[in-house]
């Protein structure tokens, strides 16, 4: 094994050609460098240079060393920068799981941290939140914005970003679709659509909890993973749906939004866009992401005040 410090020390003779200018730039003694370079040329057992009292020079044999030397040494050094890049949050890959409705606070988070950390690969993929937690559960998502589930895993750490009001989605054609406010009462004989329990659990019981406050149970008719599909099927006119409020930042022809009355407590008419990570797990580049989410935050926050 060929120790990197002689590699160096070969370089600079090779370099220089001369062994008193090569000690100077190595910041050592001339003695022990001109050691160390009968110790590489013992190992490898060849004459690196040609010695006189006057000159020093490469042999063929040290000519083509020296190329390797340096292919050697730098891509050492490039390994060295990039590990210390991934360890500064510069560098590597970080993977985002969203659901749909995340679209007013992912992409100001995206623009500032591709801007911040250019270096860093970010892997995005839209999900469900039972699908995002499985994911980061698994160590394939190092973050999710996702609803608050029904269960939170041990190992996951968690972080409200946004409160938002539920809103019902309504054909546009629907006897309600003109009032300001729409008693959920009133909405008690329509199919309702929404999405499977397993795919995220917490805001499937808190749909129905509300509708038992409501004084019915809803009648599901059809059901859909993403919340974008659930306001094209009511669009459709296939029945009716309760959405996050932020679902109704983008218009969309054929469907209403409108506040619900309900006699409900804040926590049940309200839902939560979380973010979440396994708290087991370190990664620098989540931890970074997470400071521009929280700026994001703020920055809506501001504009809406």
């Amino acid at each position: 094994m060929i120790e990197t410090r002689l590699l160096r020390q070969f370089v600079a003779v090779a370099e220089e050609l001369n062994f008193h200018r090569a000690a100077e730039r190595l910041h050592m003694a001339q003695p022990p460098l001109s050691q160390a370079i009968r110790k590489l040329e013992d190992t490898l057992g060849l004459h690196l240079f040609t010695r006189s009292n006057r000159s020093v020079a490469l042999t063929p044999a040290g000519t083509a060393f020296l190329a390797s030397a340096r292919r050697v040494l730098a891509q050492l050094d490039a390994g060295i920068r990039e590990a210390q890049r991934v360890a500064a949050g510069q560098a590597g890959q970080l993977s985002v799981t969203f659901v749909g409705t995340a679209h007013e606070l992912l992409p100001p988070t995206l623009r500032r941290f591709r801007t911040d950390f250019p270096g860093v690969e970010l892997v995005l993929r839209e999900a469900t939140t039972g699908e995002q937690l499985a994911a980061i559960t698994a160590g394939e998502a190092d973050i999710g914005l996702m609803r608050r589930p029904g269960i939170m895993v041990a190992q996951i750490a968690s972080e409200c970003l946004l409160r938002e009001p539920i809103l019902a989605a309504l054909p546009d054609d629907h006897p309600r679709a003109r009032l300001g406010t729409v008693p959920l009462a009133d909405l008690a004989g329509d199919g309702f659509i929404g999405t499977p329990r397993q795919l995220g659990i917490g805001f499937h019981d808190q749909i129905l909890g509300l509708c038992r406050l409501a004084g019915f149970s809803p009648r599901i008719v059809q059901e859909a993973r993403q919340m974008q599909t659930i306001a094209s099927l009511v669009a459709g006119g296939l029945g009716v749906a309760l959405i996050p409020a932020s679902l109704a930042l983008v218009p969309r022809a054929g469907v209403v939004f409108r506040p619900i009355a309900v006699a409900a407590p804040p926590e049940m008419t309200h839902i939560e866009l979380i973010a979440a990570w396994d708290a087991t797990r370190t990664s620098l580049p989540r931890d970074n992401f997470l400071v521009l989410l929280r700026q994001a935050v703020r920055d809506m926050q501001n504009i809406s005040n």
